[in-house]
């Protein structure tokens, strides 16, 4: 029994969520191989093959898998599944876009977002926006697994001294074309990985509310900016920033909810955050039930004196 983790990465260097992935996969039992499906990514294997507890990484290198095309790395992935017992992929846009179409062609049940491994066939995932854990054991030959990566600690980046296997790629899928992409540029830290994430709700007013009032805060802390739905939905953020169930799973060391009255879809992308920090002028706001530290305070006073104190 051995498990194939699918690596996330840019091509030079692997993302955070692969680590996380990989501590999954070594709670599944068996050697675990990486993936490293890529256009020029031998930086990236290279990178894969010093991860502590990975046995082998596979590279596939060709243009067709240099973007990351779900057809094009799918296929790859079903080109060696056969070798495995489990198939992991991190819950991130990434991995939730290729393995649904790796489960369908194997014809297997996908098991999503797991949060633990009790089995080598048996895991919990959160359902009904987290309030509820459901323990699911899969029967099938190849278990395909998506991993919430806040619920596993990291391995270590360093360390390990994998062989690298290089395969050749497969043919791509002449369904699906690269035109082009926009990428947001961003000098704080990414949301996902930071220490420290200061989120602001719909009780900012606007953007240029949000921006004054959260943005000093921000900066003086190091932090990550996050948002809820209801801002991102009113345009006071960009949709990148949401933090929630139809956003991104956070869990920081310190959380900043300002503003945030805590619908049930936020408090599942964030209250497994280690510090929880409101601040709400309405005292019965949910969000007052997951925090740690609360002060009823208008968001607009308090956060100008929090930036002037620290």
């Amino acid at each position: 029994m051995s498990s194939l983790v699918i690596a996330e990465h840019d091509n030079s260097s692997i993302k955070p969520s692969t680590l996380n992935t990989i501590s999954a996969a070594l709670a599944c039992g068996g050697e675990v191989h990486l993936l490293v499906a890529g256009h020029n990514a031998g930086a990236a294997a290279a990178a894969g093959a010093q991860i502590v507890g990975v046995g082998k990484v596979i590279h596939a290198d060709h243009d067709s898998l240099g973007h990351g095309l779900a057809e094009n790395v799918a296929a790859q992935v079903l080109a060696i599944a056969s070798a495995y017992s489990h198939i992991l992929f991190p819950a991130t846009a990434y991995g939730k876009n290729i393995a649904p179409r790796v489960a369908a062609k194997l014809d297997v049940a996908q098991v999503s977002d797991i949060t633990k491994v009790l089995a080598a066939d048996t895991f919990e995932r959160p359902i009904y926006a987290g309030n509820a854990i459901a323990t699911v054991q899969s029967l099938d030959a190849t278990k395909v697994l998506t991993v919430r990566t806040t619920a596993f600690d990291p391995v270590a980046a360093t360390g390990g001294s994998a062989a690298v296997d290089s395969v050749a790629a497969q043919a791509a899928s002449a369904d699906v074309h690269f035109l082009g992409s926009e990428i947001a540029r961003n000098d704080r830290p990414e949301l996902t990985a930071a220490k420290i994430i200061v989120s602001g709700g719909r009780a900012l007013g606007s953007n240029e509310k949000f921006m004054e009032v959260m943005t000093p805060l921000a900066d003086k802390l190091g932090a990550a900016m996050g948002a809820s739905r209801a801002a991102v939905d009113a345009g006071y953020a960009p949709n990148d920033w949401q933090v929630g169930q139809t956003g991104k799973i956070v869990a920081p060391q310190l959380y900043i909810a300002c503003g945030i009255s805590g619908a049930i879809q936020h408090l599942a992308g964030m209250k497994d955050s280690k510090v929880i920090v409101a601040i709400n002028k309405d005292i019965e706001a949910p969000i007052f039930s997951v925090a740690d530290y609360g002060l009823e305070a208008d968001l607009f006073t308090a956060i100008p004196e929090m930036v002037r104190a620290l």
